[in-house]
């Protein structure tokens, strides 16, 4: 599909791309190779303006709309038609250290908002990995570092600029559009396009934190120890558990090499010393491969996880939990363990603590009674073969009785179409009635696409 951008490319700052240039590769391309926008005109943003005219443009001629800053997530990708809005020119960050808040534009990573608040003695309630946008974290709600001390990141957020599919640029609050601001807190990119979100940062400056590693020749025990590990901990400290063959990437230690290995994460607030007699049991598992819990400034917090560095493909999914029931972790271990038909990664990340508790002015996020999070995900370096796929649904079948949702931070797909079905499990029942009808109003004719894409009411 060709489109006229003659009068697009004179309202934009920014370059305004076709396809069968290198610089439309470039531009489309995000950290997730396995699938990737084809559409028929990208506009690369670098101011709200910019946005506006993208979305008008697109608006007029009734093209869907997708939004990229860093391309972590799996998106409904466009086709051969629509307009890709790239905002990773969009980087400004403001600190106001008196009201304890940052301002970030749209293709702003956390790693560039810790670098800032850092010197104020404060820290932003950032996931696993500071190259990820900050924007669609917090739209997903954000399952944080420190979570189950600061609950869900998206329920700091005080202030979000977004431009909607009529073409307004709107400043969102609490006061100004209450039914919008509370959608766009876990309710994903279904709503417009944001250009801005201000959030709360917290008085944190040092952790005790950092990640244990343990072959995994019984990855069932480790699993179970870690559950039982979990039961017996304050909410200042956040942890998860990694199981995978890890693959021989510079951010892996070399010890670990095509090795199928257990990769423990603690992030711990209190003293190090109350953090050495807490983990202490963890230790007392066997010996390690690493151990690189430490006293640590803030700074480091992305040591923690070793997050990859390097775009590559990959799918998954997750299902929030109230328990971790043994039996049922031993079916999982046994479909998507070393063993497994397909190359699994499983993890499980402990919530509970401030996770579960519901603010009065809280957003869409759905799942809250959750205890665990667990994730099944497959990589490789194309689209994942459809085989994976009824390996993870194995995984999620064996959980079902314990399962209270999932959650859109983690929702990988591989390509296929994402049914309402599988939208509804995001959200509770009420919850996702009411983000159709904040859908219907601010975007009636389905303009935004996401990867969760939420209907207007009048279509499916």
């Amino acid at each position: 599909m060709r489109v006229d951008v003659q009068t697009l490319a004179a309202e934009v700052r920014g370059p305004v791309l076709l396809p069968g240039s290198r610089e439309y590769d470039e531009e489309r391309s995000g950290f997730q190779t396995g699938l990737r926008h084809r559409p028929a005109v990208v506009v690369g943003a670098t101011r709200p303006e910019d946005v506006r005219a993208a979305v008008r443009f697109a608006a007029g001629r009734r093209l869907p709309v997708a939004v990229q800053s860093t391309g972590h997530g799996i998106v409904t990708a466009l086709d051969g038609e629509g307009v890709l809005i790239s905002t990773r020119r969009m980087n400004a960050v403001a600190v106001d250290a008196a009201a304890g808040t940052v301002t970030a534009q749209a293709g702003v990573v956390w790693g560039e908002v810790i670098e800032r608040a850092a010197p104020h003695g404060l820290a932003p309630v950032n996931g696993s990995a500071p190259h990820v946008g900050v924007v669609g974290y917090l739209l997903g709600g954000g399952i944080g570092l420190l979570g189950r001390l600061t609950g869900y990141a998206s329920d700091h957020v005080r202030a979000v600029d977004i431009v909607t599919a009529d073409g307004a640029l709107r400043h969102v609050t609490a006061g100004s559009d209450p039914d919008l601001f509370w959608a766009l807190r876990g309710g994903g990119g279904n709503f417009g396009a944001v250009t801005a979100v201000e959030t709360a940062l917290v008085p944190v400056t040092r952790l005790y934190g950092g990640a244990l590693h343990f072959a995994a020749d019984h990855p069932h025990d480790l699993l179970d120890a870690y559950r039982a590990w979990t039961l017996t901990l304050p909410e200042e400290l956040t942890s998860s558990i990694c199981l995978m063959t890890c693959p021989p990437w510079p951010s892996v230690p070399e010890p670990l090499h095509g090795r199928y290995a257990a990769h423990v994460r603690i992030a711990f607030t209190g003293s190090a010393e109350e953090g050495e007699r807490l983990v202490a049991p963890l230790r007392a598992l066997g010996p390690r491969l690493t151990d690189t819990v430490r006293e640590m400034p803030y700074t480091q917090a992305g040591t923690i996880y070793q997050d990859p560095l390097v775009p590559h493909a990959y799918f998954g999914g997750n299902v929030l939990l109230r328990e971790l029931d043994p039996a049922a972790l031993r079916t999982v271990v046994d479909v998507a363990g070393p063993d497994a038909a397909v190359p699994c990664i499983l993890e499980v990340r402990h919530l509970g603590g401030a996770f579960a508790r519901r603010l009065p002015d809280a957003g869409a996020v759905g799942g809250r009674e959750a205890a665990y999070l667990l994730r099944v995900m497959t990589g490789g370096t194309a689209a994942p073969s459809t085989v994976a796929r009824p390996v993870h649904q194995r995984v999620y079948d064996a959980l079902k009785p314990w399962t209270v949702g999932r959650s859109p931070n983690s929702f990988y797909n591989d390509g296929a179409p994402v049914s309402q079905e599988q939208v509804r499990e995001l959200f509770a029942p009420e919850d996702y009635r009411r983000l159709r009808r904040v859908k219907t109003l601010h975007d009636p004719h389905n303009l935004f696409r996401f990867t969760h894409n939420i209907t207007p009411l009048h279509g499916e």
